[in-house]
């Protein structure tokens, strides 16, 4: 069999599902881009999307639900200096993409600027983009009977573990999206995007208490994905946090040293900083970090990437959702703030380059900045000497929700699975735990840097202004003094 190089493969899938079914071509895309730029506008684009997606959870030793659904349609934008038209419809049609045209073409309008301009068509253009993973369909690569085992062996494995184990829940999620987006320079793009993620949920039961744990993972790839092997890792983790909780005592409170364990702690650095680098927040000046480009902004040793071309990754892109190629975006370096994320429309008002972080949650909805996968590099100290640095203070190696301001910078977190710790040793885990601070301060009291920096399995989705997206993060061991710690005690 002959191959095809991935690019214009994933076009042809695009077109295959996105236009031939409806009598589209890109004739038609071209002459709905020239609609709305017979006025006058900055940017255009239409964005085609088909999702198929699936879910199974059991709970109770059965799988109690399964769900399938599909989901297409088109969006329509038109942007006039900071001003966004934007139309969408479930109707993939000639005429329906014609009127959400001459709608959006409205925003000139707006701009008390409605002379009809004459436009020659550009001349189209593939976008450039990555083969990060495969242009699978994750829901056929297993079939039913194999999905409920799955989830079946699940269960039996995390009530062998511990006759503590009392409850037990899974779920199984698999999503198979084509995107095609057109844009009114004549950039064309396509992306097909598997994403798989497997979550186990224990609650353990000793002596009247109830304690629960958690864990999972998953990425861009099929469902064998989750081989024995990986599904007794999830099930160990969910257990152990599960059993140490049950052991927890009320958490300390007050400011104190806290050491941050690698991977998916860096949901913390996510929340706490990466929102306040995407390009909107500091475009409007409602950031903290607005205006500090080459200032100091970190302790030495911290640098900090947004990267959407790690392979498989859960937050990773082939091309971002305006046709943009993702890549891997330094925002700081060694402490020193270098730049933020940045969409389209963002970096043009800016006069910045795009970063490829232009993201949104369906055909529904405009893009915005985004993270991808955002993580810290490591340094050079070994993660057990760290901890041994503790006099008095919390490691966090697990957390649960948490939120930020963006324009202060201030932070409050859940730690789900946490010690104390006296004179560098782990004296016992505690509960309620949570972690209060200021982003841009915590960045500068990070005192070590763990070597074993490590991405999270695969579990992530950030919301922004009501959208949700997979991301990823990712850190070392850190340790930072002085934050303050709400307890219970």
């Amino acid at each position: 069999m002959i191959s095809r190089e991935p690019t214009i493969e994933r076009l042809s899938i695009a077109r295959r599902l996105l236009l031939e079914p409806f009598g589209l071509d890109e004739s038609h895309l071209t002459r709905a881009l020239s609609e709305i730029r017979s006025h006058r506008v900055d940017d255009a684009d239409l964005y085609f999307q088909y999702t198929r997606s699936e879910g199974w959870s059991l709970e109770e030793g059965i799988v109690k639900t399964g769900s399938f659904s599909i989901d297409q349609g088109v969006g329509v934008r038109a942007i006039h200096g900071e001003k966004t038209a934007f139309a969408y419809s479930d109707d993939i049609s000639e005429a329906s993409l014609l009127d959400a045209a001459r709608t959006v073409r409205a925003i000139a309008a707006a701009a008390k600027d409605t002379t009809r301009v004459k436009v020659a068509a550009p001349r189209k253009k593939v976008a450039g983009s990555r083969s990060l993973y495969p242009e699978l369909d994750p829901i056929a690569s297993l079939d039913s009977n194999a999905k409920v085992a799955l989830l079946g062996k699940v269960e039996t494995r995390a009530r062998a573990k511990d006759p503590r184990v009392a409850q037990v829940m899974a779920g199984l999620a698999a999503e198979y999206d084509v995107v095609l987006v057109a844009r009114a320079d004549g950039t064309i793009a396509a992306d097909v995007r598997p994403l798989v993620r497997l979550s186990v949920t224990v609650i353990a039961e000793q002596n009247g208490r109830r304690e629960v744990g958690s864990a999972g993972g998953g990425g861009r790839f099929g469902l064998a994905y989750f081989d024995d092997e990986t599904i007794g890792r999830y099930v160990d983790d969910a257990v152990r946090q599960a059993l140490v909780n049950l052991e927890s005592r009320p958490a300390p409170a007050g400011e104190m040293t806290v050491v941050l364990g690698s991977g998916w702690p860096g949901i913390l650095l996510h929340e706490a900083i990466g929102h306040g680098l995407e390009g909107d927040f500091n475009r409007k000046g409602s950031s903290a970090f607005t205006g500090k480009i080459g200032k100091r902004v970190a302790a030495k040793g911290v640098t900090v990437l947004d990267d959407g071309t790690i392979a498989d990754r859960r937050g990773s892109l082939n091309v971002d959702d305006e046709g943009n190629p993702s890549q891997r975006n330094v925002l700081i370096e060694d402490g020193i703030l270098q730049g933020y994320i940045q969409d389209s429309m963002n970096a043009r008002l800016m006069g910045v380059p795009a970063t490829g972080n232009g993201r949104r949650e369906s055909y529904a909805h405009i893009p915005m900045p985004r993270m991808t996968n955002t993580y810290m590099l490591g340094g050079d100290k070994d993660p057990q000497e760290i901890v041994a640095s503790i006099k008095k203070g919390l490691y966090a190696t697990n957390f649960g929700g948490g939120q930020v301001d963006i324009t202060s910078g201030k932070f409050v977190f859940s730690a789900s699975e946490a010690y104390w710790v006296e004179n560098g040793k782990i004296l016992y885990p505690v509960k309620g735990a949570t972690i209060v601070g200021a982003g841009p301060e915590a960045l500068k009291k990070v005192s070590l840097i763990g070597n074993d920096m490590a991405l999270d399995p695969g579990v992530g989705t950030c919301g922004k202004e009501g959208q949700s997206v997979p991301v990823g993060v990712g850190q070392p061991t850190l340790r930072i003094d002085g934050l303050t710690v709400g307890g219970t005690a």
